[in-house]
């Protein structure tokens, strides 16, 4: 996503759970995990800058939580030497979804050859997941150009290779530690600001050159500025090399104090294939682990709210090591949220309306939580069933409207476990509802950017009569009223298929309004196909009600048959959505193997 200026995108459960996504904290980057309970998930943006966009390519469900899933992440430095064939074999048998290098990838220099004849035969097969940091080796070629020629884009911007990246709930910052890095360095201030402006719970952070090392090289002071923006913004993890060694640290102050509490944790994986250095310095930091005889790479088990570091051996070696750490800012106390869908109704005076209310439970909150509803209507009253949830739960709320009830207003839900309480807004109208439109005007339809229909999208207009060679109409030259109607690409082509649906479906959806006691739609449509249709294309008129979609009509293609134009009337008991604030969607499909297929709805009408 890229959001500028005060936009942002709000992503909802339809059982529990709100994030908003700023320009502030979301620059430019991608958000890759975060789980809401429910059955789907709203994605709702506020954009008025017109550069401001996002998208979406990907989602995943289950039923595990968040805190318990798991993403694997590869790290090691000092790689291709002479054995960074077999710690190859060690990050492929992991299936990392990420591997990170701690620099110096390509011995001897870092030059476009010494990748393309060392690192890429052994490491290549990794390019779409490597997360790179240079080490002092790149640069022995002028401005490490071999290795920015190599990685391109994965590297960072030339000439700086530092940047950051999510995966799962963890943030991840690559550094170079071959640049300038004083406290008021560019990287630094850099490094600062982007982890302020992460909202992940967990932070690990890579580059060369180690704070903490027992190793030939020993302790590297020049790096301090890197390890205390990261003490200070709570970060757990670290992961260098330069020595040719394995070291586990203590988590620790800038400084190698101890500090089990709130320290970092640095990991010295400097094993991905080049010669040995043996322990023979002192350091300021506690190394808790370490061997100096055994290829090997880091594997980082990471979820939402800990890790677990196993170092894996290159075959025919027995040394390992394993760590687990909390991360700092997780939160894992107990807690609960409180969500309603949908999230508006209408209840006309008189009359009723309902909405289901869900109590979600975080860090394994078991509490019975009490149920209150306040700034209601003039007139209108609120009832639990029931009225105290245990978490995690729903309650069905009842809204009453007497018959001088009126106004509108946006109440606030509120749940109460203990001392703690948790709100959600549901916005209530004594409006008595209903929708019509005969497409004369326009009156908000709108066509979704998802659609996958190449030609014969739907639109407002005009519609052109178009004919197959035998006479049979396809597309109507009429509407019901007016002059204009909803329907499949208007105009009529040079052929009778021109402008007709293919290539897969297109959708139009209406604006919202509520619906009144025992609704009911009516509306015109025209569907007409060609020999060629099948029963997978379709024309159909769903009903989205908040999270949910129920279809109320659809006619489907026949086989083998030829069917014509002809304008009918068709009706749809919408009763089930008395008092609930809704949209009318219209679809139709090619779908399949191609065939000619048109559709048209004029005058669309919900009454009570």
């Amino acid at each position: 996503m890229s959001l500028h200026g005060n936009d942002s995108i709000t992503l909802t459960g339809s059982r529990s759970g709100s994030f908003t996504l700023t320009a502030v904290n979301w620059p430019g980057k991608a958000f890759h995990t975060r789980a809401f309970e429910g059955d789907c998930v709203r994605v709702t943006p506020h954009l008025a800058d017109p550069a401001s966009t996002y998208s979406v390519d990907s989602y995943q469900s289950g039923t595990q939580s968040l805190a318990a899933a798991t993403s694997v992440v590869a790290g090691v430095g000092d790689v291709c030497g002479s054995s960074c064939n077999q710690t190859a074999s060690v990050v492929k048998n992991m299936s990392p979804q990420a591997l990170i290098l701690a620099g110096d990838n390509a011995y001897e220099s870092g030059s476009a050859s010494d990748y393309k004849n060392g690192y890429d035969p052994n490491y290549g097969q990794f390019k779409s997941i490597v997360h790179p940091a240079p080490g002092n080796h790149e640069y022995k070629t002028s401005n490490a150009s071999g290795y920015f020629d190599y990685f391109g884009g994965a590297a960072g911007e030339r000439g700086k290779g530092y940047y950051s990246f999510d995966v799962g709930d963890w943030h991840f910052v690559a550094l170079n530690s071959n640049i300038t890095r004083t406290a008021s360095s560019a990287q630094v201030t850099w490094l600062k600001n982007d982890l302020a402006a992460s909202t992940k719970p967990c932070t690990a952070a890579y580059w060369h050159h180690p704070r903490f090392s027992k190793g030939d090289h020993g302790d590297d002071t020049s790096v301090t500025p890197f390890f205390e923006a990261l003490y200070n913004a709570k970060a757990d993890l670290v992961v260098v090399g330069h020595d040719h060694n394995y070291q586990r640290f203590a988590p620790s102050k800038p400084n190698g104090t101890r500090d089990d509490a709130n320290g970092v944790r640095e990991l010295l994986i400097g094993t991905g294939g080049r010669g040995f250095y043996d322990y023979d310095k002192s350091s300021a930091g506690t190394q808790e682990a370490g061997n100096a005889s055994t290829f090997g790479v880091a594997k980082l088990t990471l979820t939402a709210t800990d890790y677990r570091h196993d170092f894996v051996p290159v075959a025919g070696r027995t040394y390992t090591d394993t760590v687990s750490g909390k991360c700092h800012k997780a939160s894992s106390a107990p807690g609960f949220s409180v969500a309603v869908s949908p999230s508006s109704v209408s209840v006309p005076p008189g009359a009723t309306a309902s909405a289901t209310v869900d109590v979600g439970a975080t860090g394994g909150f078991t509490g019975a939580t009490a149920l209150s509803i306040s700034g209601l209507p003039s007139g209108v009253t609120g009832s639990f069933s029931p009225a105290s949830v245990t978490a995690p739960g729903s309650s069905k709320l009842t809204l009453t409207a007497s018959a001088s009830a009126s106004g509108s207003a946006t109440a606030t839900i509120t749940g109460t476990s203990g001392g703690v309480s948790k709100t959600a807004t549901l916005a209530v109208s004594t409006s008595s509802g209903g929708f019509s439109d005969d497409f004369e005007s326009d009156k908000g339809w709108q066509t979704a950017t998802s659609d996958t229909a190449t030609t014969g999208k739907w639109e407002r207009g005009d519609p052109e009569e178009t004919k197959e060679a035998d006479g049979s109409i396809k597309q109507l030259g009429t509407t019901t009223s007016g002059v204009t109607c909803l329907v499949t690409g208007r105009l009529a082509g040079a052929s009778d298929g021109a402008n007709d649906v293919d290539g897969g479906v297109t959708t139009m959806t209406s604006p919202q309004f509520s619906v009144p006691v025992n609704g009911k739609l009516t509306f015109s449509y025209t569907y007409a196909h060609g020999n060629n249709a099948s029963t997978s294309d379709y024309f159909r008129v769903r009903v989205l009600d908040g999270s949910s979609s129920v279809q109320a009509f659809e006619r489907l293609g026949t086989a083998s048959t030829k069917l014509a134009g002809a304008w009918q009337t068709a009706t749809a008991d919408l009763a089930q959505f008395a008092g609930h604030t809704v949209k009318l969607v219209v679809e139709s499909a090619d779908l399949g193997d191609p065939s000619l297929w048109e559709s048209a709805v004029d005058d669309v009408s919900v009454t009570g």
